[in-house]
This record gives structure tokens, sequence and C-alpha cells, in this order.
């Protein structure tokens, strides 16, 4: 998402919409919410490595 951080839904593995957030300092400032399947479909979307505790 344009390296921008946001939040996937995705029931059953099945894409239905995509949260994508603005972030002005250390605040939330604006979102956006992307359910357009035409726009999703456009999106590429990547999971970050996150190191898992043991």
């Amino acid at each position: 998402m344009d390296g921008r951080v946001g939040l996937v839904v995705a029931p059953r593995g099945r894409l239905r919409y995509v949260l994508r957030v603005t972030v002005e300092g250390d605040r939330g400032a604006a979102y956006e919410v992307v359910a357009d399947p035409a726009r999703l479909r456009g999106l590429e979307l990547a999971v970050p490595d996150v190191p898992v505790a043991a």
C-alpha cells in the first residue's frame, strides 16, 4: 500500500476491505476505507516480518 500502514480485513482468506491509515507525528491523522473490488485488486499488500517471541 505504497509503504503505508494499514489494516486488512480478509475473513477466511478473502480480501473484503483495507483500512489505510495516515500518520502525522505520533498520531493517526486520517483513514480511508478501500472496499471497491477494482481498487482492492490494484493494491500490493505485504505482511512485515516480525520475530515471534519464544
